[in-house]
């Protein structure tokens, strides 16, 4: 569910703060493209590459996507998805169950039927806690991220952005099978509210300044 001219979060505060973890990484893009742009100097061709550049028209700027942040959250993502199906897979395994598809994983965990170690107990509390990587707050703030990385950072974009959010969520929704855990509500409503707040922040600088007659 874990679901783009201003270039980079970090100018686009007018509305929407990123989390640290999003500076940090276009900190490192940034040094990474200037040791390997004497290389790529050398191999320029004629290629024309589709544009990802968003013209807003109620302000004329040009919103770019961050590819890097973008590219860091999905490998981060991605890591860590392998590492709880690793996890749900020996369990699995232990227990007697095959499977068949990825989607058994999912129906698998909804289903409840299942005992787990103290070990794998122990390291899913701590990964679903108050500042747990599947927890409410990172991974609300992870899919903000995203959002906003994807858009550039253009205000004109939120409502389209929280629309892919909410399917999204119906998409997991129907994956699990049934109701989400209380978990996925929590990260849900904690979605909205960023968008809710970027909303709020972007028609707050968008006001027009009211000026009143001075008298003599």
């Amino acid at each position: 569910m874990g679901v783009n001219g201003v270039t980079g979060l970090d100018q686009t505060t007018a509305y929407y703060e990123p989390t640290a973890t999003a500076k940090a990484t276009e900190e490192k893009a940034e040094e990474k493209t200037a040791k390997t742009a004497e290389a790529k100097d050398t191999e320029k061709a004629a290629v024309y590459e589709k544009s990802d550049n968003v013209v807003a028209s109620s302000t004329n700027k040009t919103y770019v996507k961050n590819e890097a942040v973008i590219n860091m959250l999905k490998s981060d993502l991605e890591d860590r998805q392998n590492q709880l199906q690793d996890i749900v897979t020996k369990m699995m395994s232990k227990q007697g169950v095959a499977i068949g598809k990825a989607d058994d994983i999912w129906s698998f965990l909804a289903s409840g039927d299942f005992t787990i170690d103290e070990a794998a107990k122990k390291k899913a509390q701590e990964e679903i806690s108050e500042d747990g990587y599947w927890g409410v707050k990172q991974t609300s703030q992870r899919i903000l991220d995203f959002a906003n990385a994807l858009t550039g950072g253009d205000p004109d974009q939120i409502e389209n952005m929280r629309s892919a959010f909410e399917k999204g969520f119906k998409e997991a929704t129907k994956t699990w099978g049934k109701e989400l855990p209380d978990i996925s509500k929590q990260t849900y409503d904690a979605v909205m509210k960023g968008f809710d707040d970027m909303a709020a922040k972007n028609q707050q600088t968008q006001a027009p300044v009211e000026t009143g007659e001075i008298e003599a």
